[in-house]
Order: structure tokens, then sequence, then C-alpha cells
């Protein structure tokens, strides 16, 4: 099977999971419009259906862990999709800040632990409290804590199916004879993961800190970097890395903070043509380009996949123009067609460019 031909079968595999987000979404839409101030505070019902949908998008991830797996097995067995989950706990466990600390030897410096004592006597001093201690995990790099990402369920997904593939028929001996075939592949799973992890530990924080770098290179470039910075976040989405350039434009790492800005924390901070530059354009895009996408691939569609389609779309489309989540529409085609998404990146850039440009 050719590369492209992989990467359908991948696209294909992720549309069980992706059915279930419009629902999700649609949810955290009705749910803010009910308590727009509150987000839930002021409103059970908006509270009940936000976490509702909250509970399904924040586990995105898993979804796809569980639903590449069992994509990829070549009989579509349940045992697939157990070891996609049992390979995504692994290594999302294993590189959780605090217990990477103990894999790296990471201690807390002392001149921390000799900050946070004055702190501590100057808060007492003025009867407060002391704040928590430093932590090892807080010294670790950033960048475990964003490892719970659609790229690692993916790669535990396709790691997964993969060994359902060549491990599931494998007989062992008869002391052993429980743990043969399907039984037997959550168990390699999780050893293969292991070894996964390791490289990881290594490849993970040199990927995402030369995202980050290069987030912070572009954000003086005005509305080219805005530009520059949709383009790139929409291409990473496939791979869940955009976290490390949404970190540099949406929060107050690089000292933009556009979410708080906008959330009302920050208001003095707001600069009139430079708050919301970096997500303003992504709207046009949300509530018409994608929708339009969708309309066009109904029309391409061969007729007798137009109703399955069809649905699909529409769920999509109502989704994106409703809450602005993409998802459900972008993953129904970056794998399928990657020219295309890479285009769909490319004409985001152009909107969020002309948005900061006015």
């Amino acid at each position: 099977m050719n590369i492209l031909g992989y990467l359908q079968k991948i696209g294909r595999s992720l549309m069980v999971p992706v059915a279930v987000l419009p629902a999700a979404a649609i949810m955290l839409g009705v749910g803010y419009a009910l308590d727009p101030a509150g987000w839930g505070g002021n409103n059970q019902l908006a509270a009940l259906l936000i976490k509702a949908g909250a509970s399904i998008l924040e586990h995105i991830p898993i979804l796809f862990a569980v639903g590449v797996a069992y994509g990829i097995s070549k009989d579509k067995d349940g045992a697939a999709a157990l070891a996609g989950l049992v390979g995504f706990l692994v290594v999302t466990s294993l590189l959780k800040p605090e217990v990477v600390a103990m894999l790296q030897g990471v201690t807390v410096p002392k001149e921390a632990i000799e900050a946070a004592k004055v702190a501590c006597a100057e808060a007492l001093k003025a009867g407060g409290l002391c704040a928590a201690p430093p932590k090892a995990a807080d010294f670790v790099p950033a960048a475990f804590g964003k490892i719970d990402n659609a790229f690692i369920g993916i790669l535990t997904g396709l790691i997964a199916g993969e060994i359902y593939n060549r491990f599931s028929q494998v007989e062992l001996h008869k002391a052993l004879a429980f743990f043969s075939g399907r039984r037997c592949v959550p168990i390699i799973t999780s050893v293969a993961m292991i070894a996964v992890t390791f490289i990881l530990l290594e490849v993970w924080p040199i990927v995402y800190n030369a995202l980050f770098n290069f987030g912070v290179s572009i954000k003086d470039m005005g509305a080219a970097g805005a530009g520059i910075y949709a383009f790139f976040n929409r291409l990473l989405i496939p791979v869940g890395l955009h976290h490390a350039l949404n970190s540099v434009f949406w929060f107050d790492l690089a000292g933009i903070n556009d979410i708080g800005i906008f959330q009302g924390r920050d208001i003095a901070k707001g600069v009139v043509g430079v708050t919301g530059m970096y997500q303003a354009g992504f709207f046009p895009i949300m509530m018409f380009g994608l929708p339009g996408a969708a309309l066009a691939i109904y029309h391409a569609a061969k007729p007798a996949n137009k109703a399955a389609i069809g649905s699909i779309m529409l769920a999509g489309a109502i989704t994106s123009f409703v809450t602005g989540v993409t998802e459900p529409l972008e993953f129904s085609f970056m794998f399928a067609a990657p020219l295309l998404y890479v285009f769909h990146a490319l004409l985001t850039g152009v909107s969020v460019y002309i948005a900061a440009s006015m």
C-alpha cells in the first residue's frame, strides 16, 4: 500500500470518533449561549451541557487512539481498540511531568526553595497563607504538559493496530494458552509503548520547543506573522502540535494573551488593532470557508455515497459555524486529501492575514 493509500486508511479509521464531535460541540455551543457570562456558573442546564460536551472534546486523543487502532486492524476487532487505549494510557501516564521528573532525576533548584521560603515568610507576616512549595514537576520541560494530544492518540492507535495485525493469531505455549491470539495484543502493545515512551522522552521536547521558538520569532511580524501562525496552526492540527504555537499567541507566555484579554482579565493590556489579530481571521473560515468546503465535498461525492457524505458534512458544517469546532470537518478530509488540507491551511493563513491587516 502506498503512502497516500495508508493515509486514507487512517482517515477512514478516524471517522468513527470524529462522528461524535459535532454533538459534543453543539452541546458546548448551546451551553455557552444559555450562559454567556458565567459559562455554566449562572445556569445549571448550561453547566450540564458545557461539561457534557467538554468531556468528549477534551478527550479527543483517546478517541483517536481507539478509533485508529480499530480502523487499522485487519478484521475490525475490539481487541485492537483495547490495545489502542492501553497504549495511549501507558505513554501519557509515563510522560506526565511528575513521572518525567522521576525518570530524569529532576529536583527543585535551591534558589527556588529559598525564594519560596522568603515568599512564605512575607505572606505569613502580612496575615496571608503560604503558597504551595515548588515541585520537581514544575521544572520539567513544558512540552510534557501537552503530551495528551492528537499526535499521541494517532501514533498509539497506529502502533496498536499494526501489532494486532501481526500478533493476533499467535499461539503461545499451553501454560500460557489463555493469553494466545487477540488477548496477547494489549500486553505486547503496552511493552512496545514503553520503548516508544523513552524515544518521546528525548524527541518530544525538541519538537515542541522548536515550534514554540518559531512562534516567538514571528510574533513581532504584524499581520504577516499572524497569517504565518494561522497557516501552521492548521497544518499542525493532524499531529496535535498546534498547541505549541497556540501557547505563544493565545496565552501569556510571550506577552500576547489574546484569550485572557477577551475574557476581560487583562483589559488594560488590550491594544486596538493588535488584540485579537491572531484569532479574528479564523472566524470567516469557521463560519463560511469550511461550511463551503463541506458543500463542495457533498457535490463532488459519488451518487451512491451522497446520503452518507451529506449527513457527515451537514453535521460538521453546523458545528463549525455555530461553535467554531472545526475538527469534524478537517479530519474528514485531511488524510483522504492531504494536498487539499494544505490548501485549506494556506487559505486560513490568508484569512487571518487580511483580518489582521484591517
